[in-house]
Formats: structure tokens, C-alpha cells, sequence
């Protein structure tokens, strides 16, 4: 089976067939980093990233193109309310989205563009639309008229022009129409500015968006991604704008479900906002990773630290297994291709809950090889679960996870544990039990548990 994915534009099921046989262009709206991330921008990352990770295990080319906003009215207020430059506020907290990607195993994007180092094709697409009739200037700021592309204007968010209110963006006055929505916005008092043959200003955020796609994956491209809450009015603007100006657009419209906490939004106010070091403080970056993938990448998440708990239980089964098959037949290779269930449920539109279940039923087949001996099979059992949590990024034997959160010590630890299990078989060898149980309380005192197998005693971190 190809791969299928749901397309928003069409809202149906729809087989991928790239625009170029064997190269995918996908582009995804990033960050407005105003502040840090939260949960739900992470879950975003690593969603798009299991999509990345999955065209490229099936043979594509992928230039994956995600966005960075770093000028908005967000960012500005932020900047007057700390009292420090605009461009400081969107690099600091840009620098924490990638801290914060790159910590649960994101794949860098191949372009990362901003917004302010592309003014000069966003003034070329403006120009476009102003000569075929579909934006005007007015007193230094432009807008796009949204009646002259009434008859496609809503068709991705399936709404009806008399239906629609104005899109809130003053000065209403400005306008001819209450819906039409702001290119360019004109210099005001304080505000970075760039020239454009209409007057200095700074970009409309929908704007930016249809210059730097096309700017790096052409006029038209294979994919574009984002939040759900992007299809209106982000999305429906950008498709405006691009196809008015003669542009074919995104082919395939992926969106991703949004994140509540315990059952509410996300806010300030309500002061529920969950961030990176808070789901830190509770699982490893591959246990954090594992819970936001785990659930179907268009499903509504609720966060609730039970949730999360039920994921690192989740993924320590699977790391587990794999580090004591590792023990038994060494870590080898992955297999070339995962099972075939595994592939048929990330074909069927990222099916990663039914991916899953394939990947646990064989840990517990593996893990029945372990206790009966049978290493062929514990063989291949390893072989194939590393082939399935590869592909979604989650190979607890991988060098990012087996390696994550250790340090320079951990050669020392390495031989101070091993003197200290050399001495409690020592104990239990001459029938010492009371020592050997003592060496033993004492490691897990100091966070270190031992279990004992037919292979010899081995050691792990205590988890949490």
C-alpha cells in the first residue's frame, strides 16, 4: 500500500503522489517566538518530524522547509513591555525552540527562512497581486481583496464569504472591504520598518509565509503543514494570495490536533501553559518524545501527568527490551525494512497508534525469546523493533537516546558499579546473603537498581 494522507483541502483520505517522482517539498508554518515553547509546539515538532522521518525511510528526497515569524505584533509587545530590542526577544526564544527540537530528536529542517531576511520577495508577490487586480495600497499599508477571489475564497475551511466577519485588523477605515486582509502594514512610531515602493512598513503575517515557500520549494509544492487552529485564517489567506498571484500552491494540506491541559486550553491566565522543563522534570527527552508521537497526529491531546506516565512506562518496556537483547546477541543492525504491519499503518495517514501496537507485540515476543532462550529469535525480534522505533525516531539504542543525559562520568560510575557487583557476588558466592543484600540496598540508595539475570547481574539509572 502507498502512502495516504488526509488532505484538508479536499477533506478526504488521498494516496501521495509527489509533484516530482521520488522528491518531496513540504513546508511548515513554525514559530512566532514571542516565548518559549510550549507542549503544544513541541508536539507539533515531532509530529512533522515522524512525517519527515517516514517519506524519507520510504525513498523521498525531502527538502523540508519550516518557517521562523520573527517580526509580529506579539513580538513587538513583548519587546515594549521587557524594554528590550524586538530582535532580541525573537532570537532568544528562537534559540530555545531549536534547544528545544533538537532535545527530543527533531530532525533539522532543511531551510529555516524568517520573515525579516525576505522582504524583497515579499514585495515582488504584492506587486504580482496589485497588477492582477487582486490587492491595493492604501495609506501605506496593502491588502488583499478578498471579493476579487470570492469563488475560491474559504473552500479550505469550508465557509461561505457572506458567513465570514472582518478579519480584525484595524484600521478598518483603510479598508474597502471589512475582509480583506493586510499585506503590508504601514510604519508606525517605534516599529521596525523596511522599504517597499508603497511606503516603509513591516510584513503582514500571511504574507510571508506564500513568499518563502515558493521562494525555496517553487510555485508549487507537495506539502504544507501546521496546527489546526492555522487553517483559518492563515492557511485560507495564504492559498489566497499565492493562487491569485498565479501560484499552484500546496497540493496536499496536512494539519495537526491541538494540545489542552486537563481538559482546557492552554493560557496564561489560567496559568496551565506547560513547558519543556516542566515535562523534563518528569520523563527523559525519548520518554517526552514517545508520548507526544504516541497518539494520532489530527487527534485532539489532553495533557495530564497520567497520560505522560503511561508513556515513559511505555517506552521503558520497549528500551528494555532492547538492552537486554543487546546484552544477549549485541546491538546489531536495524533490519532493512520494518514488519510489514508497521508499514501498512504509518501508510494509512500516519496510523502511529496502530504502528505502536505492532511494535509492543513484538517486544513481548522478544521478550518471551529472552526467557526461553532462544536467541535467533531475540535476534530478530531486536532487528525489527530497532527498525520500527528508527523509523519514528525513538531507537533506544541509537546514539542520541542510549547516550542521552549521561555525562563524562559515566566511565566511572561504569567501574565503581563494577567493583561494587564483583564484591556482592564475592558475598553471595561464599553464602553471604546479608552482604550481598546490603551492596545491593546500597546501589539503589544511590539510584542504582540491579537485576539479576542468566547472564550476570546487570545495572540501570533509576528512572525519575
Amino acid at each position: 500500500m502507498s502512502l495516504r494522507l488526509y488532505d484538508t483541502g479536499t477533506r478526504t483520505i488521498r494516496t501521495f503522489e509527489p509533484l516530482e517522482e521520488g522528491r518531496v517539498g513540504m513546508y511548515v508554518c513554525g514559530a512566532t517566538p514571542q516565548a518559549a515553547p510550549h507542549i503544544g509546539h513541541l508536539r507539533s515538532g515531532v509530529i512533522y518530524d515522524v512525517l519527515l522521518r517516514w517519506l524519507r525511510r520510504s525513498g523521498y528526497e525531502v527538502t523540508f522547509a519550516r518557517n521562523v515569524t520573527d517580526i509580529d505584533d506579539k513580538i513587538l509587545a513583548v519587546a515594549r513591555e521587557r524594554g528590550v530590542p524586538w530582535f532580541a526577544v525573537a532570537e532568544g526564544n528562537q534559540r530555545v525552540f531549536t534547544s528545544g527540537y533538537d532535545l527530543l530528536g527533531c530532525l533539522p529542517p532543511t531551510i529555516e527562512p524568517r520573515a525579516t531576511g525576505h522582504v524583497p520577495e515579499m514585495i515582488v508577490l504584492m506587486r504580482r497581486l496589485i497588477e492582477r487586480g487582486h490587492a491595493y495600497a492604501s495609506d501605506g499599508d496593502v491588502y488583499f481583496d478578498v471579493r476579487s477571489w470570492a469563488e475560491e475564497y474559504g473552500s479550505l475551511s469550508n465557509q461561505r464569504l457572506e458567513n465570514m466577519r472582518s478579519q480584525g485588523e484595524p484600521p478598518e477605515a483603510r479598508k474597502r472591504d471589512p475582509l480583506d486582509f493586510a499585506l503590508w502594514k504601514g510604519a508606525k512610531p517605534g516599529e521596525p520598518t523596511w522599504e517597499t515602493p508603497w511606503g516603509a512598513g513591516r510584513p503582514g503575517w500571511h504574507l510571508e509565509c506564500s513568499a518563502m515557500a515558493t521562494k525555496y520549494l517553487g510555485a508549487t509544492f507537495d506539502i504544507h503543514g501546521g496546527g489546526m487552529d492555522l487553517i483559518f485564517p492563515h492557511h485560507e489567506n495564504e492559498i489566497a494570495q499565492s493562487r491569485a498571484a498565479g501560484d499552484g500552491f500546496a497540493r496536499y494540506w496536512l494539519h495537526n490536533g491541538l494540545l489542552t491541559v486537563d481538559g482546557e486550553k492552554m493560557s496564561k491566565s489560567v496559568g496551565n501553559v506547560v513547558l519543556l522543563p516542566d515535562l523534563l522534570g518528569k520523563a527523559r527527552p525519548a520518554e517526552v518524545r514517545y508520548y507526544l508521537a504516541a497518539a494520532h497526529y489530527r487527534s485532539l491531546m489532553d495533557y495530564t501527568d497520567a497520560a505522560l506516565g503511561e508513556a515513559v512506562s511505555a517506552y521503558q518496556r520497549i528500551e528494555g527490551f532492547a538492552t537486554r537483547a543487546a546484552e544477549v546477541v549485541g546491538a546489531g543492525a536495524e533490519a532493512a525494512e520494518p514488519p510489514e504491519a508497521f508499514t501498512a499503518a504509518m501508510d494509512d495517514d500516519l496510523g502511529v497508534p496502530q504502528a505502536l501496537a505492532v511494535l509492543h507485540e513484538a517486544v513481548r515476543e522478544g521478550n518471551n525469546a529472552l526467557a526461553s532462550g532462544d536467541h535467533d529469535a531475540v535476534r530478530e525480534r531486536l532487528a525489527s523493533v530497532r527498525a520500527m522505533t528508527g523509523a519514528l525516531g525513538l531507537d533506544p539504542l541509537s546514539e542520541q537516546w542510549s547516550r542521552a543525559g549521561e555525562d563524562d562520568l559515566r566511565p566511572v560510575v561504569d567501574a565503581l558499579v563494577a567493583v561494587a557487583l564483583e564484591q556482592r557476588q564475592a558475598a553471595r558466592a561464599r553464602k553471604d546473603y546479608a552482604a550481598a543484600d546490603a551492596i545491593r540496598d546500597g546501589l539503589a540508595e544511590a539510584g542504582i537498581l540491579v537485576e539479576d539475570t542468566p547472564h550476570g547481574p546487570r545495572w540501570e539509572l533509576k528512572r525519575g
